[in-house]
């Protein structure tokens, strides 16, 4: 969750850590905090968002050369400046920021207490500090080794030392870190993002792995001391993608840039006349895939959303089999695992803790892993036993969008590839692959209706409740819709299949409680028709989701948005995204930070 920033070399190294952080801040930001390395060390920490920081740094001289930074969502104690990080041993000697969850500290925390260790706040970082002192000899990294080996848990960890000052120690287990290196600067940060002004070249560590950094160059190796030599990966994304770009928030250029970024995670790869997916990344695994009989997907919040799409998908038309299964519910089953199953993990960041946690559960058992993700080299990239990218660029607000839409696309794709494996025809194949070309500019064409529900999250902006329908394949968006107001705008909203409401549900309706109902039209569409005469005829406002030219529907809803025509399996790619805008301008009404909203964090890596 946590942001982790680092930096050696020859300039000041405060203006580095703070871009870094600003870069991250939308990995926590309940508090932040910076340590530099001169003639003395001067650590500032600051509650609130990171312009708290910088705030309290203004008229502060803090030169050095190196130094570290964090930005926080708080586990373990308050949101308090004690506890904010870094976090330094008795002697102000060693300094950590750490991303992740010690297990077993409080063991460790009496332990070291009962040797005369002293601690000033609540936080389970606060041991690894004086876990790396009892060990210190004059050797940083010796010292970090020896200390991880008690600490059970999760870390990302940067570690730096007034009596060892030309290095920076980082070490990693089950939270991201990623190295990068410019001329005489060496680099380490939990996102790409928060490098690529630097260098578009990364190299990511891996579980149980130790790098040592200096100026210009680093060493990685296990926690035996035995050398690494890693792969390069070099990032397609730019400076420009990683800001703003003259939009209020990232959220709105994010929903706003998903043409293009579909229309990438799409390019090179539709086969119109074979009607079939081109996936490079899936190749090698071709014959073994003609032979699985079973999908599982697995994944979690918005991907596991796109997951229930896709298996609709996979189902309808490549005639598999399919479950869907959360993350983080997934290794306490007893899930049977087979040669006759493909197991596919959905991640946005490619370091979700509880999806790669059901990964290392089916790798354990012998099972195929494929991993549809958008960073490059994250860990699930790396450790899957093949997958698909989705090419989305940089997503950096926390409510997932534009990536999420990409899933759906990439999803699309790999059902067109195994649907043509077994049943799936030439004509509907090409069918398929005709209607996902086009998806990138109907896409373009539903980012108009953007003013329009501008105006409807006004209309509807006293309302704090608000349910969410759909059928079919778009019974998971109506959830996700849901998903995004909660985030964003913190309103109670629940998303559910239309059919249920008669089940329970529609004893909550009156006219303070609207409903948005997904009513494309497709093969479903008479169903929500009924769906909506049982909510209208108890006073319910509607707000409805429909295809281009239906005029019907204006008589029976409050207010409609429109969608253009397209496959049924596709529709779900342009339904969901007036639910974004639905859900950003309802937050932006409120006066919420929609890019980073409350108590959530973008990328989940603790569990």
């Amino acid at each position: 969750m946590c942001g982790i920033i680092g930096y050696i070399g020859k300039e000041n190294a405060l203006p580095i850590l703070l871009e870094g952080l600003k870069r991250e801040a939308y990995r926590g930001y309940d508090s932040a905090g910076v340590v530099v390395f001169g003639e003395k060390a001067r650590c500032v920490k600051a509650v609130g968002k990171l312009e708290k920081l910088e705030e309290k740094l203004q008229g502060q001289l803090l030169p050095g050369m190196i130094g570290i930074g964090h930005t926080r969502w708080a586990t373990h104690g308050g949101v308090t400046e004690e506890n904010a990080h870094p976090h330094a041993d008795c002697k102000q000697n060693i300094f950590v920021v750490h991303n992740g969850i010690i297990e077993n500290f409080l063991e460790l925390r009496r332990g070291l207490e009962a040797g005369g260790h002293r601690f000033s706040s609540e936080t389970d970082t606060e041991v690894l500090p004086h876990l790396i002192e009892r060990f210190f000899r004059g050797n940083l990294e010796e010292a970090v080794c020896l200390a991880l080996n008690l600490v059970r848990g999760a870390y990302g960890i940067a570690v730096i030392a007034r009596e060892d000052p030309e290095k920076l120690v980082v070490a990693k287990l089950s939270s991201p870190l990623v190295l990068a290196t410019d001329g005489e600067e060496s680099f380490i940060a939990s996102d790409p993002a928060a490098l690529i002004s630097h260098s578009q070249k990364m190299t990511f560590l891996d579980d149980e792995e130790i790098a040592v950094l200096q100026k210009g160059k680093f060493l990685i190796s296990d926690f035996k001391r035995i050398a690494k030599i890693k792969e390069v990966t070099e990032l397609d994304w730019t400076v420009e993608e990683a800001q703003k770009g003259g939009f209020p928030h990232f959220m709105l250029k994010e929903i706003m840039g998903e043409a293009e970024s579909t229309a990438q995670s799409l390019r090179g790869r539709i086969m119109l006349e074979e009607g079939n997916a081109k996936l490079g990344g899936l190749e090698a695994m071709r014959e073994r895939l003609r032979t699985i009989d079973k999908v599982s997907l697995v994944a979690c919040g918005t991907a596991h959303n796109m997951s229930m799409v896709g298996e609709y998908m996979l189902e309808e038309y490549a005639r598999i089999p399919c479950d869907v299964d959360l993350g983080s519910e997934f290794r306490y089953r007893q899930t049977i695992i087979d040669d006759k199953t493909a197991f596919i993990f959905v991640s946005q960041s490619g370091e979700t803790a509880d999806t790669l946690g059901a990964m290392h559960e089916v790798k354990s058992k012998g099972g195929l892993t494929l991993g549809v993700v958008n960073v490059v080299g994250s860990a699930l990239a790396r450790e899957t036993d093949a997958g698909v990218y989705t090419h989305a660029g940089p997503e950096i607000g926390v409510a997932s969008t534009k990536a999420s839409i990409s899933q759906l696309a990439v999803l699309a794709l790999i059902t067109l590839f195994l649907g043509r494996q077994r049943d799936l025809s030439l004509v509907m194949g090409q069918r398929i692959a005709r209607e996902l070309s086009l998806i990138p500019e109907l896409i373009s064409k539903t980012l108009q209706c953007a003013p329009r529900i501008d105006e409807l999250a006004q209309k509807y902006g006293r309302f704090q409740n608000f349910w969410f329908i759909g059928r079919k394949y778009n019974y998971p968006i109506a959830i996700e819709g849901a998903l995004k107001l909660k985030e964003l705008a913190y309103v109670h909203a629940e998303g559910i299949a239309g059919g249920e409401l008669k089940h329970g549900s529609l004893a909550l309706i009156d006219k303070n409680f609207p409903t948005i109902a997904i009513c494309p039209s497709d093969s479903m569409y008479m169903k929500m028709v009924s769906n909506i005469h049982e909510i209208k005829a108890r006073g319910g406002p509607v707000i409805a989701i429909a295809t281009e030219g239906n005029d019907e529907i204006k008589w029976l809803a409050d207010d409609v948005i429109y969608i253009p025509k397209t496959l049924e399996m596709l529709t779900p790619i342009l339904s969901v995204i007036p639910m974004q805008f639905f859900a950003y301008y309802s937050g932006v009404l409120r006066g919420y930070d929609v890019d980073k909203p409350r108590n959530l964090a973008k990328s989940v890596t603790v569990e």
